[in-house]
């Protein structure tokens, strides 16, 4: 069973740091819960957003997919080994 890491979002918002310790994390780790503090977003859809820019960046980094779920006021993101692929009928 893997292991499953806990990082902090806090009230800097998004910065090229926290971003940089996302990346080093993931070079060990394929699953990451981001715990988003309460009074750094609104509403969920600022999650939500947040949650998508974390995977853009993060495949600008590593050229690997990235998924997310938010739980709450938490970010879960996985690190796909394959590309995902989007089937169209």
């Amino acid at each position: 069973m893997t292991e499953i890491l806990t990082i902090q979002f806090g009230k800097r918002g998004l910065t090229e740091t926290f971003i940089e310790s996302l990346a080093k994390t993931f070079k060990n780790h394929d699953l990451v819960k981001v715990s988003v503090l309460k009074g750094a977003f609104r509403d969920r859809k600022e999650l939500e957003n947040l949650g998508k820019t974390l995977c853009s960046e993060l495949k600008k980094k590593f050229g690997k997919d990235f998924t997310f779920k938010s739980i709450g006021y938490i970010l879960v993101i996985k690190k796909w080994r394959k590309s995902l692929q989007i089937q169209e009928k």
